[in-house]
């Protein structure tokens, strides 16, 4: 769950609340967090099946649409968003989209987050499962991993503030987790056996029957159009 606070903040930098575009919207988590703050929000995804599977929103229009192909007008958008999907974009192209739909002063975030942190003995063995799967995750991962430092923005940086995603989670939260892993995935159907499996007691045993807090920080890079 993103953290409420992030999109106060990007609001916060934006001159005027019209229209916030939120790009790869997936089923729409991030678009729900901006329509509070925007008369109006478009959440377009490439994906046919996930904008089917976004909750309805009055002020939310889902549309299935590329990131470099918006369907947006010229110098309509104070906000564009991009959650943990930029490394699938054609980057140049989509930068030119960015450049086209902003107003002067509209500012564009993107953002990833990184592994998680729990405790120490925890982390050590989700990093041991990350691991084992080393090798099986999409060649873009490497993308995220370097904090989208690969990356050029299109317009005048912004040093962001500080943001993470919060959960409060039990093994069995974590573990489920793991398992929605893309090198999870991919290595089921070069294998045919969970590799998560393997680690799931000694996870159980170093996270206890308890609760525990899990934390993504979140790799945040702004910036804005000039005015």
């Amino acid at each position: 769950m993103y953290p409420d606070a992030l999109f106060e903040y990007l609001a916060s930098l934006c001159n005027s609340h019209e229209l916030a575009w939120d790009c790869a919207t997936g089923n729409g988590q991030a678009a729900r967090f901006l329509a509070p703050r925007f008369d109006r929000v478009l959440a377009t995804d490439a994906s046919e099946k996930q904008i089917a599977s976004a909750v309805s929103n009055p002020n939310i229009e889902f549309r299935v649409a590329v990131a470099e192909d918006s369907g947006l007008d010229s110098d309509s958008v104070d906000l564009i968003t991009v959650a943990q999907a930029l490394h699938w974009f054609d980057i140049e192209r989509f930068y030119s989209e960015v450049r086209r739909v902003l107003k002067p002063g509209g500012v564009l975030a993107i953002w990833s987050y990184e592994r998680s942190r729990i405790t120490p003995e925890c982390n050590a063995v989700i990093e041991k499962a990350y691991q084992e799967t080393d090798g099986y995750w999409p060649p873009e991962r490497k993308f995220v991993e370097n904090h989208y430092r690969d990356f050029d923005m299109p317009l005048p940086e912004i040093e962001p503030e500080p943001f993470e995603m919060q959960l409060d989670w039990t093994a069995e939260d974590m573990l489920a987790y793991m398992r929605t892993w893309s090198g999870t995935r991919y290595y089921i159907e070069a294998k045919g056996k969970d590799p998560i499996d393997l680690f799931e007691q000694e996870l159980k045993d170093a996270w206890g029957p308890q609760r525990r807090d899990v934390r993504w920080p979140l790799t945040l890079r702004i910036c804005q159009k000039a005015t």
